[in-house]
C-alpha cells in the first residue's frame, strides 16, 4: 500500500469528500505540508500519497502512471473516501489527468497547478532519458544538481533559503533507482491535449508567474479551453509555487474549495 501523509481522516467516520494532493517531481508529500496544515485548521480531510519508492511506498523499478493511479483508488477505497479534488503539482498534474481518464467519477474537481497537457517531444524524451541514465549512476545529488537551478523564482534562492534546503533535503532522501523510475513514468505517459475538452469537472489552474518549466502561457491555454476554469497566477512564485508562496497558494486553494461546496 503507498505511503501517505493525512489530516482529518477519521476511520470510524468515512469521509464523503477529501482533498487529494499530488506531489511533483523529485518530491514527496512532505512537499503538502503548508498545505496539509491549512486544511487541517479549515477541518477539510486530505491526503497526500508518496509514489513508488518515495518515503514508505513500495519501490518498483518499472511503473506508469495507469500502475499508479490503480493504486491510487485502492488507497482511496480502503480508506473509504467517496470523492476527491485532486490537486497535482508538476508531475501530479500529469497523474490528475491520467485520474481523470481512469476514475472520472470519484473526482469531484481538479486543481492542476504547475503543469502542462501535453506530451513530451523527442528533444525533451532525450533529456529525460539522459537524466535517468545519470541520476541511476550517480545518485540524487545528480537529481539535485540538475533541477535546483530552474524550479524556483530568483527571488527564492535569495530569500527563501529554507525552502532551497528543504527541496535538497526531500531529493536526497530517496534513491537514484526511484528517482530514476518516476522520471521514467513521466517519459512514458500519455498526451493529454485531448482530454481537457472532455474534462466536465470543475477546474482552477494554479501557476507561478516566473515558472521556467511550464510557463504561464501554458496554464492560460488550458485555461481557455476548458469552460467555466479559472487561473490564479502566483506573482514572485517559480515552478513550486505551493512551496514557494504557500500563503498565496492555500487562498487560491481554499477558494476553489469554496466555489466547488467543499468549504463553508
Amino acid at each position: 500500500m503507498l505511503s501517505y501523509r493525512s489530516v482529518n481522516l477519521d476511520s470510524s467516520a468515512p469521509a464523503s469528500h477529501a482533498v487529494l494532493l499530488l506531489h511533483a517531481f523529485p518530491l514527496s508529500s512532505e512537499m503538502w505540508v503548508p498545505q496539509l496544515s491549512v486544511l487541517e485548521k479549515q477541518g477539510i480531510p486530505a491526503i497526500a500519497p508518496n509514489v513508488f519508492g518515495v518515503e514508505d511506498s513500495p519501490a518498483k523499478s518499472s511503473w506508469t502512471f495507469h500502475d499508479y493511479i490503480e493504486e491510487l483508488s485502492e488507497l482511496l477505497s480502503s480508506l473509504r473516501i467517496g470523492t476527491v479534488t485532486v490537486t497535482g503539482l508538476s508531475m501530479g498534474g500529469y497523474q490528475a489527468f491520467e485520474f481523470w481518464r481512469m476514475f472520472p467519477e470519484k473526482i469531484a474537481s481538479l486543481v492542476l497547478c504547475d503543469t502542462k497537457a501535453e506530451q513530451d517531444n523527442e528533444d525533451a524524451l532525450a533529456n529525460r532519458r539522459d537524466f535517468i541514465a545519470a541520476v541511476r549512476e550517480n545518485g540524487p545529488e545528480e537529481a539535485v544538481a540538475r533541477m535546483l537551478p530552474n524550479v524556483f523564482a530568483p527571488e527564492t534562492y535569495t530569500d527563501r533559503t529554507e525552502v532551497i534546503d528543504l527541496f535538497k533535503k526531500i531529493v536526497m532522501n530517496q534513491s537514484g533507482k526511484a528517482i530514476a523510475a518516476a522520471m521514467q513514468a513521466i517519459a512514458s505517459r500519455a498526451d493529454s491535449v485531448d482530454s481537457l475538452t472532455a474534462i466536465s469537472c470543475p477546474v482552477t489552474f494554479i501557476n507561478g508567474n516566473k515558472d521556467k518549466l511550464t510557463p504561464h502561457s501554458l496554464a492560460e491555454s488550458m485555461q481557455h479551453t476548458i469552460s467555466g476554469s479559472t487561473l490564479c497566477l502566483i506573482p514572485g512564485a517559480g515552478h513550486l509555487s505551493n512551496m514557494e508562496k504557500p500563503e498565496i497558494f492555500n487562498a487560491c486553494l481554499l477558494e476553489h474549495l469554496k466555489k466547488t461546496g467543499h468549504l463553508e
